[in-house]
């Protein structure tokens, strides 16, 4: 498996990672089957896990995620040892829908529990403030992060559906190595609202969330001619195509495919085999624009 280096560092992870969200919601499958799903990431050479505590059917459920993916690392019968797990708080999950909450006490609380939830013997490896809340600023809201960091809770800290205006007054409270927003054939806004040339330049990861387009839309990327095309042409997927695409677009960028089942994980780890080249990306550019 080819490795990027998260930010700046040092630290390596998996080309590819593997999002957690699929197995905890209210669809999710049976906790057999989700551990067998993880267990195959791992196998496969994935060293990138991002989850959230929000991940979960609604506030009752909450932290449903990391929890179940601590077991699943606690059972894994290889060498989980460099294994980063990224997670996020800010969002709350009141009746199953999702809303923002950057109040500092409760990102104070949310942060102990997620540490405790992966078994509280050593730090979250990656938190990220899951969406700005526009009730409280941005220094107001990481500054729980800036603490734990100091306390020994977090290592690393990354932001979460951010601008670029947003990430710097991030970085003016708190180390900020990674940046997640959403970038997939439907959304592109990170090509044009500065934030992926942003990223390149400073160095920071940008792992794209719903890098196939969401339940929503997955199923209509062989409606694509482009995509399908060269999916045929390869003898992969239009889903792997799609992973490479992104992959293609920078060196900084991780994507991070939901999966809840063996098979999903396995074809998406098949896109770090896919070099396209700039023409290839440039039809599918076309093709989606």
């Amino acid at each position: 498996m080819e490795t990027k280096q998260l930010g700046n560092t040092g630290v390596t992870i998996s080309a590819i990672g593997l999002g957690g969200m699929p197995m905890s919601l209210s669809s999710r499958p049976p906790e057999t089957q989700a551990i067998e799903t993880i267990h195959r990431a791992l196998d496969l050479g994935v060293t990138l896990i991002d989850t959230a505590d929000s991940y979960c059917k609604d506030e009752s459920d909450k932290h449903h995620n990391e929890r179940l993916i601590h077991q699943a690392l606690q059972q894994y019968q290889g060498d989980a040892s460099n294994v980063v797990v990224a997670t996020k708080g800010g969002l709350m999950r009141p009746g199953g829908s999702w809303t923002r909450n950057g109040n500092p006490d409760h990102l104070r609380e949310t942060i102990q529990i997620s540490f405790e939830a992966f078994g509280g013997e050593k730090p979250i490896d990656l938190w990220q403030y899951h969406a700005p809340d526009p009730n409280y600023t941005i220094e107001e809201s990481l500054t729980p992060a800036k603490e734990a960091v100091a306390a020994g809770t977090i290592r690393y800290v990354g932001v979460s559906n951010f601008s670029v205006e947003q990430i710097k007054r991030a970085r003016d409270v708190v180390d900020i190595v990674s940046v997640q927003n959403q970038y997939n054939p439907w959304q592109r806004q990170p090509e044009t609202d500065g934030v992926l040339e942003y990223c390149e330049r400073e160095g920071l990861t940008f792992l794209p969330w719903s890098p196939l387009g969401g339940s929503r839309r997955v199923a209509s990327l062989p409606d694509i001619p482009a995509i399908a095309q060269l999916a045929k042409a390869k003898g992969v997927s239009v889903y792997a195509i799609v992973l490479a695409w992104l992959r293609a677009k920078s060196p900084y960028i991780v994507p991070i495919p939901g999966a809840s089942k063996v098979s999903s994980i396995e074809d998406s780890v098949k896109s770090t085999q896919l070099q396209l080249s700039s023409e290839e990306v440039g039809q599918i550019d076309r093709a989606t624009s």
